[in-house]
């Protein structure tokens, strides 16, 4: 931050707050997950989120969007689609401290994507930090099967936050794209609707009508969507994404707490042992990677 710069405390502040607001919209998934099917879970949710920020977007009275904006927005829901269906069929399966420890391995499967799609050179400091990352993720597996209480459901479910992981590796390398042709109001409401549109394609296979007691978890989760993704945006447009980014790891912390609150879940030591190892590696390479575009959560 420059010396005349404003204070960066109360966006950082902020952006807590959003992570915190998006892990409690994780809490009332997981139920929802357990309760009808991660499939059912997504499709309600982003639908209810359609409406939501439907009403907000064109009250703006937008202008509509250009073909080739549609499309990419069409084209990265595709991937936040498997992205949710993924990670919250495993969130139902596994503790959330669990889940999203292991989830943190995104930004450093995005060094290699970008790789890929970009063009971008891995140097041998971010090598060595993505290693430190699988350590960790490793010793979290280990202290799964070391506790003798595991599922081959459970170890399923570790593959498929590994799965979503690298989903949301490749929406963060859309998400830089798409964040220089539209504005986070307009990206949150197409996000939700062709998301809705494509799980609903496997409507007459997989949907059940939720009963009233549904309802509420629904649109909370909604609701905690769409909150966050304002604050969150609000504390990017305030101050730099360099400074921000460790926010996202207080969710772990959150993971923690609501887990132990609301689904008794304990908290090992091979589960914080390990997700300190994968933030480590994360903030190494922070400090040798630009950081990203900042985008509005991609599950919301």
């Amino acid at each position: 931050m420059r010396p005349d710069s404003p204070s960066p405390v109360v966006p950082f502040l902020i952006a807590c707050a959003g992570i915190a607001t998006f892990s409690a919209m994780d809490v009332l998934m997981k139920g929802l997950s357990i309760e009808l099917g991660a499939y059912n879970a997504v499709l309600w949710r982003t639908g209810a989120g359609t409406l939501l920020m439907g009403l907000a977007y064109f009250a703006s009275r937008p202008v509509r969007p250009a073909h080739a904006t549609l499309r990419i927005h069409a084209w990265r829901s595709l991937f936040v689609a498997g992205m949710a269906l993924s990670f919250f069929w495993a969130l139902a399966r596994l503790p959330m401290a669990e889940a999203i420890a292991i989830a943190f391995v995104a930004p450093l499967m995005t060094l290699y994507l970008a790789a890929v799609f970009l063009g971008e050179k891995i140097g041998p400091r971010s090598i060595a930090a993505s290693m430190l990352g699988l350590v960790g993720v490793l010793v979290i597996v280990a202290g799964k099967i070391g506790r003798g209480d595991y599922s081959a459901e459970a170890l399923w479910a570790v593959g498929a936050v590994f799965v979503s992981a690298l989903l949301y590796a490749y929406n963060l390398i859309l998400a830089r794209r798409q964040a220089k042709m539209a504005e986070p109001m307009e990206i949150a409401f197409y996000q939700n609707l062709f998301v809705t549109l494509i799980l609903a394609l496997g409507a007459p296979w997989f949907l059940h009508l939720p009963d009233t007691a549904s309802g509420p978890p629904i649109v909370g989760a909604a609701l905690l969507a769409t909150l966050s993704l304002l604050l969150l945006s609000w504390a990017y447009a305030r101050a730099e994404a360099q400074i921000l980014a460790t926010t996202e790891y207080t969710g772990f912390l959150w993971a923690m707490l609501f887990g132990w609150v609301f689904y008794a879940e304990p908290v090992t030591l091979p589960t914080i042992a390990g997700a300190l190892l994968i933030v480590a590696a994360c903030l190494i390479v922070a400090r040798k990677t630009p950081q990203l575009d900042p985008i509005e959560p991609a599950a919301a």
